[in-house]
Parts: C-alpha cells; sequence; structure tokens
C-alpha cells in the first residue's frame, strides 16, 4: 500500500474479475475505439499532408516563387534588375519571360494556350520544366527558328509529336490591304513536357523568347522577371523586403498570392476534416462515460464500505477518474503508435493490397498521382494525441461526480 490510496484501487478496477467480464469487454472496447480512432485521424491527416505537398512541389515546380514587373506591365531593363536581385541574399536565381494569351492551331483542332517566351539557359535556374520534358530538350528552343514545346495533354489534344507544325495565333492584328487579320506565325515542335499538373500539361506552350517579343511586338522588353527563393514558406517576408528595397520602381508578388485560393481552399478542407475526425475521437472517448457508469453501479458496495472507513468524496471522485484516465492513456497511446506506423508505411501497405488482389486505388490513367503520398507532420500527432487524451479525462468526470453521490446508509442497508 506503499501507492497513493486512489491510484492502487483506481489501477486495482481495471483488473476483471470473474462477475465482470462484460464490464471489462466494455473497457476494452472503449481502448479500442479511442485506439482507432486516433490512428484513423493521424493517417488520414498525414495523407493529406502527403497530397498537398506532392500537388505544391508540382505546381511550384512551374510558378515563380516570386515575380518582379514594372508598374504598367513590362519591364525594358531586366539585364539590369537581374543582376540587382541577384546579390539579394534569398535571390538563388532569376529568369526574364513573356506571356501571352493565343489561339493553337494544328490541322481541325485549336485550343487556347498560354504561351510564355524563356530563355532557356535561364529558365533552368527557377523552374523544373527542362526536368520533365518527356520528348525533345529545353535547349531545342533557338532564337529565330519558331520552336515550342508543349505540354503532354495540349500536345495529345492537337494530335502534334516532335517535328509537326502547329499555327500561333495571337490576338493583336495586323493591318493590312484586305483588312485587319490576326498575327500568325508557324511554329515547330522540338519537345513536350510533363508536370503531373493538369492545368500546366494541358494549357501551358514554351518559345524562346526572342520569337515571343516578335509575335507580341515586346520589342526589348520582357512582361516580368521570375526569380527562385531559397525559403519558400518566407516568401511573403522576402518579397516585401525585395519592394522595400526597389522602393515604387517595380511591383513584387510572390507564388502565395498567385495560387492564395488554392492553398486557402486545402486549410480549410483539411480543418474540416480534422473536425469530423475528431468527433470520431470524441465518441470513442465519451464510450468511456457508459463504462464508468457500469462500474460505479457494480462498484456501490465497494464505495460505500470505502466511504465509512473515512474516504472523502473528493478521493471517490479520484478513484474513478484514473480508471477512466488510465482507459484513456492506454487508448491514446495504442492509437498515437499505430497512426505512426500506418502512415509511415502506408505507402507500402496500399501497394501490397493492390499486389494481392490485382486492383489500382489511384489509376495513373485518371489520376496524376497514383501513388498514396503520406507526409507525418509530429505537430499533428501531437496535437491529436493531446486532445484525444483530454477528451477521455472530460469524459471521466461525470460518472466519477456519480460516484461520489453515493449515500453510504443506503447502499449499506440492503447488503
Amino acid at each position: 500500500m506503499y501507492k497513493p490510496l486512489i491510484f492502487y484501487i483506481g489501477l486495482r478496477y481495471t483488473r476483471a474479475k470473474r462477475r465482470t467480464q462484460f464490464i471489462s469487454f466494455v473497457t476494452l472496447a472503449s481502448v479500442l475505439g479511442i485506439a482507432l480512432s486516433v490512428t484513423a485521424l493521424i493517417t488520414v491527416l498525414s495523407v493529406m499532408n502527403g497530397f498537398v505537398s506532392e500537388i505544391s512541389d508540382r505546381m511550384l515546380s512551374m510558378t515563380a516563387h516570386a515575380t518582379i514587373t514594372g508598374k504598367y506591365g513590362q519591364l525594358d531593363n531586366w539585364q539590369e534588375l537581374a543582376q540587382k536581385v541577384k546579390n539579394h541574399p534569398h535571390v538563388q536565381g532569376s529568369a526574364p519571360f513573356i506571356n501571352g494569351q493565343v489561339m493553337i492551331n494544328a490541322d481541325r483542332r485549336v485550343s487556347g494556350t498560354m504561351l510564355s517566351g524563356i530563355l532557356p539557359e535561364y529558365e533552368a535556374k527557377v523552374s523544373e520544366v527542362a526536368e520533365k520534358m518527356k520528348a525533345g530538350k529545353l535547349s531545342d528552343l533557338v532564337a529565330g527558328q519558331y520552336s515550342v514545346v508543349l505540354g503532354a495533354e495540349l500536345a495529345s489534344y492537337l494530335g502534334v509529336m516532335v517535328g509537326d507544325k502547329i499555327t500561333v495565333i495571337s490576338p493583336q492584328v495586323n493591318s493590312t490591304p484586305a483588312g485587319v487579320v490576326p498575327r500568325m506565325r508557324r511554329f515547330t515542335v522540338v519537345g513536350v513536357f510533363q508536370v503531373g499538373m493538369y492545368e500546366y500539361d494541358r494549357n501551358m506552350a514554351f518559345v524562346h523568347i526572342d520569337d515571343a517579343a516578335k509575335l507580341f511586338r515586346m520589342e526589348n522588353a520582357v512582361s516580368a522577371l521570375r526569380i527562385k527563393l531559397d525559403d519558400l514558406l518566407n516568401a511573403p517576408q522576402i518579397t516585401q523586403a525585395l519592394a522595400t528595397e526597389f522602393y515604387n520602381d517595380y511591383r513584387v508578388s510572390d507564388w502565395t498570392m498567385a495560387h492564395d485560393n488554392f492553398f486557402q481552399a486545402i486549410k480549410m478542407e483539411k480543418r474540416v476534416m480534422s473536425i469530423i475526425l475528431l468527433l470520431m475521437v470524441a465518441v470513442a472517448a465519451f464510450n468511456i462515460v457508459s463504462t464508468l457508469i457500469m462500474v460505479v453501479t457494480d462498484k456501490r458496495g465497494d464505495i460505500a464500505i470505502l466511504k465509512t472507513q473515512g474516504l472523502t468524496s473528493a478521493s471517490v471522485m479520484g478513484i474513478f477518474m484514473v480508471l477512466g484516465t488510465v482507459i484513456g492513456i492506454f487508448g491514446t497511446v495504442l492509437g498515437t503508435v499505430g497512426g505512426v506506423l500506418l502512415a509511415l508505411n502506408i505507402a507500402e501497405l496500399v501497394k501490397t493490397i493492390e499486389d494481392i488482389f490485382g486492383i489500382k486505388f489511384l489509376s495513373a490513367q485518371v489520376y496524376y498521382i497514383s501513388d498514396l503520398p503520406s507526409q507525418l507532420i509530429w505537430t499533428d500527432v501531437y496535437a491529436i494525441a493531446g486532445m484525444a487524451f483530454l477528451l477521455s479525462l472530460l469524459a471521466t468526470i461525470y460518472p466519477a461526480w456519480q460516484a461520489a453521490k453515493v449515500n453510504p446508509a443506503e447502499v449499506l442497508r440492503y447488503e
């Protein structure tokens, strides 16, 4: 009896006797319920984090971390500006580009497309398009040869391959004796890229920046300067510092502004999913209420005797809170361990299930992400485990309070 009395009795009540087998079964069910709920919550959030990370990586492989442009939507002195930003400690590279909406025609197929004029040797410093080439090379874009690199989905839609000719139609027009006609130019397909994001693979094409300047009549100007930063998460602060450095000469934006709606939607979805799954944990935790009420009913005689021996109502309440807390701790620990192990190995587990049953959960023909990604964030794990334990602790209060209200005289009268 060297242990504190309430802990000793509370822990003793966790062991089953022959006549309390059903109560022990309900206790086990409560532990497993909490464990399964915590495991599910950790696993689902890890998979969501994995998908967000995968999509973000693919998106940011094509999107500028930060963009600098002039007040009127173009830069006339991009070489000078590139030299300035090169000296900034957080800038890893920069590249000029010219963007414009065009129509692309191949045989009888027509598609609206974002045409981007780039310098291949500079582009490799700020994006991964050169590493995403399915056919040809980005360096095949040579000034004056009017060559073009298409996204895989766009090339498939137009039915063209490397070596085929396409017609690029600019929204700008030429005045001729026959009237006003759109500017058109024949380009040769020299490459096809595939990022894995439909938005880019279907709606983007690259040409040399000199050819784009001629097509859009930009002369020596460019649309903007694309910048690669060393810290994506700190992009707003870095761009603010750049904006302050350049005063009001240029407009500076970062990737969080360009895709703010997307990332806000992801945050909202994760928040809602967390609340929904947390309700599962709450339901499992409040099974402890029914378990403890049955224990209180079964132990009324013990409670009455303990009170006649001088045990206070607060101590009785503590006994049953210890019992409920032990159930919550066991369930939370089991769920946390199970969730971490499952989150770390879910990709291999899903692949094994697919191999055994000959099925594919994420078909590569339908989904760009054909594997199940998972990214375990320990702050999520700590938050989930803490919340599960807190809910378990709260669930013990009412039954423990009912135990403390037991009147020894009424109980012992019928014993």
